[in-house]
């Protein structure tokens, strides 16, 4: 899983947040696909509260699920059945269909199916036949950090100070995680590298996609990104045809991340996105990590050191302070529009 950026008819995109702190806050924000006006209401139903937890509830349980579909199926054909499930399902959606893609903008779709989905997607199995499903988890909540560095790079200039101390901070509890999970037990440095390697290409691609899902909306990137990348690693996977032992059990497991966590979650996302605004969304990106940890300490019976459970609580910090910062301004001015709104219309003869 990785977070995606502001879509078409994002309404934190206007110029009220378009200041440098909030442009490079926003490549750490989930993406919207709707054109809606999100709700400024000053209280969240308990319905809003279940669906913003939705997606990173899902989201959480990518690993799980990577490491019971490994019970049967090697690595390299993990991915194709994942990326496979997710097309078709984004693809009963109209949302993802309907828009047309601008032939100059192709080039830059198969780029984003190659380095967004094809790649990470691929090295996720491979380091999880090396690393527990809830070290994996933990480190994925970086994912943040790198966009946030990647952002800095592209634009040629240190982000805000408050960021980069969020930055700073996140990068030190990944460090923690990635010691106190190499140093000992089932976890591997390699396996820890090749994680560190696809969220390079998730900050890259997450920077990449912003434009593209600014103009056409994030769904129907994401839907064309999915299919190119399964047309990509399907010939890949082949040759390990012979090494599938098949079960129900691992079956289901990558069904479900297919169609939950590559498909429905970010649609989940996306509404939430349209209704709350995609500040506020984005936060459930950061539930991912503990999602990922509980279920492989509790329901895999996965040792996981002190040390990496507080390098992880000190990553998701650092992570969450821009977008906290954001949500938080983004709250008050929104808050201060509805207030206008009304004293407008208070003032407006009947």
């Amino acid at each position: 899983m990785a977070p995606w950026v502001g879509g078409r008819g994002d309404p934190s995109a206007s110029s009220e947040t378009r200041s440098p702190d909030s442009c490079h806050a926003r490549s750490l924000h989930a993406v919207t696909t709707t054109t809606t006006t999100p709700d400024v209401h000053l209280k969240m139903s308990a319905v809003d509260w279940a669906t913003l937890a939705l997606p990173g509830l899902v989201w959480g349980t990518s690993f799980y699920f990577i490491a019971e579909g490994l019970q049967a199926f090697p690595a390299a054909l993990i991915t194709p059945m994942r990326v496979g499930f997710g097309a078709l399902t984004l693809g009963l959606f109209p949302a993802a269909r309907r828009v047309r893609i601008d032939r100059v903008d192709m080039p830059r779709i198969v780029l984003l199916g190659v380095i967004w989905m094809a790649i990470p997607l691929s090295i996720f199995p491979f380091a999880e036949e090396r690393v527990s499903s809830s070290v994996t988890g933990m480190l994925n909540g970086a994912t943040p950090l790198f966009i946030a560095v990647v952002a800095a790079f592209m634009a040629r200039r240190l982000p805000p100070k408050q960021q980069m101390v969020g930055v700073a901070v996140g990068f030190s509890g990944v460090v923690l995680i990635a010691v106190a999970s190499g140093s000992g037990g089932d976890n591997s440095w390699f396996g820890i590298g090749l994680i560190f390697v696809a969220l390079v290409f998730y900050g890259v691609s997450l920077n990449l996609a912003v434009p593209l899902q600014q103009k056409y909306g994030g769904l129907p990137v994401l839907w064309r990104a999915q299919m190119i990348a399964f047309v990509l690693v399907t010939p890949f996977a082949i040759p390990s045809l012979s090494d599938v032992r098949f079960a129900w059990g691992p079956f289901l497991a990558v069904v479900a991340l297919g169609v939950f966590g590559t498909a429905l979650a970010f649609v989940v996302m996306a509404s939430n996105a349209g209704r709350l605004g995609s500040t506020r969304a984005s936060v459930s990106v950061y539930i991912v990590p503990v999602v990922s940890l509980l279920l492989g300490a509790l329901v895999r019976h996965e040792s996981v050191a002190v040390l990496a459970i507080v390098g992880c609580a000190i990553a998701i910090l650092g992570a969450s302070r821009p977008t906290l910062r954001l949500e938080l301004a983004t709250f008050r001015s929104q808050r201060a529009a509805h207030v206008l709104a009304e004293t407008v219309s208070l003032d407006e003869p009947a």
